[in-house]
């Protein structure tokens, strides 16, 4: 399994590769310019900023517990106590 660490040092190709191998998509929400896809690799959440107009991915980054889109998750499905916190 592989952890957070390890996985923001691999190449940008490598982590769509594994996340989409490896990874659970949870659920999309619209976010200003962006559609996020968030994914379950291992034991965290990791974001996916899709661009509307072209349909190219942005960038890709962790959810931590102190974001502020975490309600715009949490709203619609139940994630677990320590990321909610």
């Amino acid at each position: 399994m592989i952890c957070w660490s390890e996985y923001k040092r691999l190449s940008f190709d490598k982590k769509v590769k594994t996340l989409y191998e490896e990874g659970t998509f949870i659920m999309a929400i619209r976010y200003y310019q962006y559609k996020i896809n968030l994914y379950l690799l291992g034991n965290f959440y990791v974001e996916v900023f899709v661009e509307h107009k072209d349909s190219t991915i942005a960038r890709i980054s962790s959810l931590d517990a102190d974001n502020t889109r975490l309600c715009f998750y949490s709203d619609q499905i139940k994630l677990p106590a320590e990321i909610v916190q």
